[in-house]
């Protein structure tokens, strides 16, 4: 029961986690998209750029947490779950930087890496005026927890139960199973069989539970979801990022079909001249 308590705990801080991650995305992407969409042509460019970075750092974890060296060997490629090798599902090549060389034979986590893109564009954008002071602190902020979420997301990966637990806990599970029977046998006599029989199935089910939550972030289909909810992701992100172009393109306000109101009243103005 403690190592399927533990476990379980595992699993949802890692699903928590994870929802930090995705949270300060969203909260980072709306910013910047929001603050940039009457720039020049240049800046926004910059800006798409970097928030395919973001998209880019969910991948990036994914494939971390997975042990998915390919998304390093090969960056913007991870494994391919049938075939198990690292060079064949191309995922997120498209949303790197143009140019990136990878860090991780000298320690550096691509997770980490991206970050770094992030934090150069908020200081631009404040050097700029993009950002006024308290909304780049609470940009630093948000970049700070997804380091933080990552941060202890590995830290689930890289820190299992220990060993000495788990041999003593299936220790005592064998040797309750061979006493157990000698205990109820008086007692229920044949019915003994089947009775110890089902205890023993439920505390070695109890105990598998416990071994299949203990790392939440692989493929198995009891493990988070994190293909699905990182697609979902990225199809939202760039639902907002095409809004956020063809608002830039054709002089309309996000997420509205109608010109923005300085250019209207300007229009009228001069309608009326």
């Amino acid at each position: 029961v403690f190592r399927n308590q533990t476990s379980y705990n595992r699993f949802w801080d890692g699903r928590n986690y994870l929802t930090v991650i995705i949270t300060s995305v969203r909260n980072l992407t709306r910013s910047f998209l929001a603050n940039s969409h009457r720039h020049a042509l240049a800046d926004r460019h910059e800006t798409d750029r970097i928030v395919r970075v973001l998209i880019a750092i969910l991948y990036a974890t994914k494939n971390h947490l997975r042990a998915g060296w390919g998304a390093d060997i090969i960056p913007g490629e991870s494994i391919n779950t049938s075939t198990g090798n690292a060079n064949l599902t191309s995922e997120y090549g498209d949303l790197l930087p143009r140019g990136l060389y990878r860090c991780d034979e000298r320690g550096l986590g691509s997770v980490l890496q991206l970050t770094f893109f992030v934090e150069q564009y908020i200081k631009k954008g404040f050097d700029k005026g993009w950002f006024h002071a308290p909304q780049a602190s609470q940009m630093q902020v948000q970049l700070n927890g997804l380091v933080d979420a990552y941060g202890r997301m590995e830290t689930i990966r890289l820190t299992p139960i220990p060993i000495a637990h788990l041999i003593h806990q299936k220790q005592v599970l064998a040797l309750f199973g061979c006493v157990l029977p000698f205990a109820l046998v008086d007692q229920m006599d044949y019915w003994a069989i089947p009775v110890v029989s089902l205890v023993m199935f439920t505390l070695y089910g109890i105990d598998g539970i416990g071994s299949q939550l203990e790392d939440p972030f692989g493929y198995d289909r009891n493990d988070i979801k994190m293909d699905y909810i990182v697609e979902d992701i990225r199809s939202e992100i760039t639902v907002l990022l095409e809004e956020w172009k063809r608002a830039g393109e054709q002089g309309y306000d996000i997420f509205v079909g109608k010109r923005r109101a300085s250019q209207s009243a300007s229009n009228g103005d001069a309608g009326l001249g």
